[in-house]
Parts: C-alpha cells; structure tokens; sequence
C-alpha cells in the first residue's frame, strides 16, 4: 500500500465489516472481507445504479498525474512505459467516456502531486492518494473503486492452533509502529501481543525469522512478498483479508480538481459502468490474479 493511503471515513463500505464478539477469544473482532458472490471484488457500486453520463463536449483535454513508485498499481515497464492497475483503469476510463483523443497520462513524483493538480497541471489524480477531510477541502474525489484491506502472515513454523485469527490470542504478531495497521490490531484484536517495528521491512524480517508468529499489514503488498522470492517460502497468509472504514479508509479513488464537478461525476459514472460491464474486475485480475479478497 501506498504510504499515504490512510482515511478514517468510507461510504459504509457497503457492510463489509461488521464486529461481533468472539466468546473467550479476541473481543470486537473485524468480519473478513469478501468479494460479492461472482466477483473477485467487493462491489462498490450498487449494480442497480445507472449515473448519467455527462457532455463532455466541452472539455479539452483530460491529464491523469500519476507515479511510478507504487507498484503494481503505477510504475515503469522495462521498456520505461507506464503500467499497472491504476494506468490501466485510467485508460479504460478515458475509452468509456469516448475522449481518448483528450486524455493523456503523465508521471511525476509522488511528493508533487497535489501542487500539480492545484497549479492546473492536470485534471485528475491516480496514484493511490490517501482521501483526508484535508484533502476534501482541497480536491474533489471519485466514488473509491477499490477497497484496502488489511492482511494476516503467519510464519509457518509457529504453532497456531486455528485457522481464524481467533487462533492468534497471546502469542506475538508484528506491526509497524505509528501506522493505521498498528491501531487496527490493538483495537480488533485487543488479545493479540503485538510487537512494534519501525518499518515494513524489519517486521517481515522478524517473520521471516520466527522472532513473531505473524504480522498484521497491507493487503495489497503483503501477498507479493508471501510469494515471492524475499519471503523464501517461510510464511502464508492467514485469515482475513480485513476491511475498516475507521482505520484504512475509503480506499483507492481518484483525486482531482475541487472546481471540476463535471469530470468527477464522469469518472464516477464510467467507474460505475467499469464495475457493471466486468472491465474493473478484468484489469484487477491482470494485476491481482490470486486476489485479495
């Protein structure tokens, strides 16, 4: 996950969390997340919805900000092209609206985003923005397309009686110190021991180690390291994925800018037709083909 996806509101997330009491277990525990019956996502758009599409007759030209620092979702191919979820759905937004002719998707880094969208150098921002009442004062955003979960990783070694996260009271779980994961943990599963690293790196390391059974982080990035080479087959995922609308937020929407009602409501009615039509589900599987739900 992108370091500044963070929010603590979300549109009620259409009640894919919800808290119950585990008797003699973990108290207000967060129900797993999981995809709408059919779909390898959460459906956030009601399927019944039709959002008129405006004219965007009038409008010149559509840049989309970017990054290449946050993959798979941004980056740069060997070929030095821009890839990944978030380009892709842009350019399938841009084909929905019949303006690809207009748009144009340039990178810049991450830190200079905002200041180009406010100072008019493009109209749209995709690169993972965190969505904060400060930024809402500032910018418009879309309806978010994609939720962040949260995820479980169990080193394969520990002795974890269970396969909930139930299973997990009393024994050590790391998590990034000063983070929305840390705050999450401690609150859903209050049983849980959990052990504070500085960054994502030292906690997987421990992991990986075995000086923690666990580790509580980000659902997007957490299943790349599980299968790949730095984790050395030490660990999997376990339980979960989590979704939190006080802690993780609204999840991945477009920014842009706060005079521009009329393209913000037509990327939510493309995202809307993206979601209906299997487009949005199609280009998350290209990039998430285990899922993350």
């Amino acid at each position: 996950m992108h370091p500044m996806i963070a929010s603590p509101n979300i549109r009620g997330f259409f009640s894919l969390l919800r808290l119950c009491l585990l008797t003699g277990g973990i108290v207000a525990a967060a129900v797993p997340a999981r995809a709408a019956e059919g779909s390898p996502l959460p459906l956030m758009f009601d399927a019944k919805e039709r959002l008129a599409r405006p004219d965007l007759s009038t409008v010149i030209r559509v840049r989309i900000l970017t990054s290449i620092d946050f993959p798979p979702f941004n980056f740069a191919d060997q070929t030095g092209r821009l890839a990944g979820f978030n380009v892709d759905l842009a350019r399938e937004i841009c084909a929905e609206l019949k303006i690809e002719a207009k748009c144009q998707i340039q990178a810049l880094p991450f830190g200079e985003l905002e200041k180009a969208l406010e100072g008019g150098a493009g109209e749209a921002v995709m690169a993972g923005m965190a969505v904060t009442p400060e930024r809402r004062q500032r910018f418009s955003f879309s309806r978010p397309y994609l939720g962040v979960p949260a995820r479980f990783a169990r080193n394969l070694k520990a002795r974890i009686d269970g396969d909930t996260a139930s299973a997990l009271s009393g024994k050590p779980v790391g998590v990034v110190r000063g983070t929305a994961h840390e705050l999450m943990l401690k609150a859903f599963f209050p049983k849980i021991v959990a052990v504070q690293f500085d960054n994502y790196e030292a906690a997987l390391e421990a992991l990986k180690t075995g000086k923690v059974d666990a580790a509580f982080s980000d659902g997007l990035r957490l299943p790349f390291w599980v299968a790949g080479e730095g984790s050395a087959k030490c660990c999997a995922l376990f339980d979960g994925p989590y979704l939190s609308e006080k802690f993780l937020g609204e999840g991945l929407a477009i920014m842009l800018r706060k005079n521009d009602p009329l393209l913000t409501a037509a990327f939510d009615q493309a995202l809307s037709v993206l979601s209906r039509n299997g487009r949005l589900q199609d280009i998350y599987l290209r990039y998430f083909p285990n899922g993350l739900y």
